[in-house]
């Protein structure tokens, strides 16, 4: 694929696992950062994938660019309000805009579209992620720090058809996740991005939410050191499964996946949706998520069992 596709944040640690993907892909990336003038960068760009968070502060005016410059706009926030103000503010915009395209966010969506398949509407969805470990990025830090500022403290739920704050702290309780991980202690309500995509189009009045307990400790841990190297890729040693539940009428159907590092595992993520826009599939103008533009199943699948092992 003879593209080019810029990057804002190439240089962070997302960011410079998708400026290798895409050349794996055979595709030019084009490195930006905060100081690059994004208008003459993107006049050259055939699309835009934006990893620079926070993105409450960059995803507006790189979508913005994108918009001037006619190109798709691809980002991998975890921030849901940003998804949300995504949705509202362009709706109607003339190019393919796709947020939160990553681990948080764009996996949940794909797994819940699958389990889902051909329900017209399900009564709940339950995502539940089991991570070995989690040693946040600066930018995971800062992003959360944000997050929390706008939500004065609160926790975000989706319930009723619709995102909800609540306060205090949530619930641990256990989660029996697929073998080997067994009966996990987990967090719930531990609310992400996929839980502001699945409602855009999918019919679920409640969305539930489990994360181990172990990796809420970590991510609440003052040890800054972030994630560390562990093969010749840059991945670290961490691993994941994300477990999707859908129920209906008494009905119950799952899908999980699995993999290595969730931030290492996003830049295949983005990247296909991406190829797959300038190929001309998936590629409807407007906002909508990488569920509701490809076939999820297919899209997944593609991605297995180099970058996700499937369940």
């Amino acid at each position: 694929m003879n593209k080019r596709v810029a990057v804002m944040g190439a240089k962070g640690h997302t960011g410079g696992f998708v400026v290798a993907e895409l050349r794996r892909r055979g595709v030019t990336p084009i490195p930006c950062g905060r100081a690059t003038d994004l208008d003459a960068a993107l006049l050259d760009a055939d699309a835009v994938i934006n990893c620079a968070g926070p993105f409450a502060a960059t995803a507006a005016p790189v979508i913005e660019s994108a918009i001037r410059a006619g190109i798709p706009y691809l980002d991998v926030t975890a921030e849901i309000e940003v998804v949300t103000d995504t949705f509202a503010s362009y709706a109607e915009a003339g190019i393919p805009i796709v947020p939160a395209v990553a681990f948080y966010g764009g996996l949940g969506d794909l797994l819940a579209t699958m389990a889902t398949d051909d329900w017209p509407a399900a009564d709940q969805i339950t995502i539940a992620y089991a991570l070995s470990s989690w040693r946040p990025t600066p930018g995971t830090r800062a992003t959360g720090r944000v997050s929390a500022q706008r939500r004065d403290g609160r926790r975000i739920v989706y319930s009723g058809h619709r995102l909800q704050f609540r306060d205090g702290d949530a619930a641990r309780t256990e989660w029996t996740f697929p073998a080997p991980i067994g009966t996990r202690s987990v967090v719930g309500e531990f609310t992400m991005a996929d839980s502001a995509t699945i409602p855009t189009h999918l019919d679920a009045p409640e969305i539930c939410t489990f994360m181990t307990s172990n990796a809420v400790d970590d991510l609440r841990a003052a040890d800054p050191s972030g994630p560390v190297a562990a093969d010749e890729h840059g991945r670290s040693a961490q691993t994941f499964l994300v477990e999707v539940v859908a129920q209906s009428d008494g009905m119950e159907r799952r899908a999980v996946a699995s993999g290595r590092d969730i931030y290492a595992v996003t830049a295949p993520l983005v990247v296909e949706a991406a190829c797959r826009i300038l190929a001309g599939t998936g590629d409807t103008t407007g906002v909508a998520s990488v569920g509701a533009r490809f076939d999820a199943k297919d899209f997944l699948s593609l991605l297995s069992p180099e970058h996700l092992t499937l369940g």
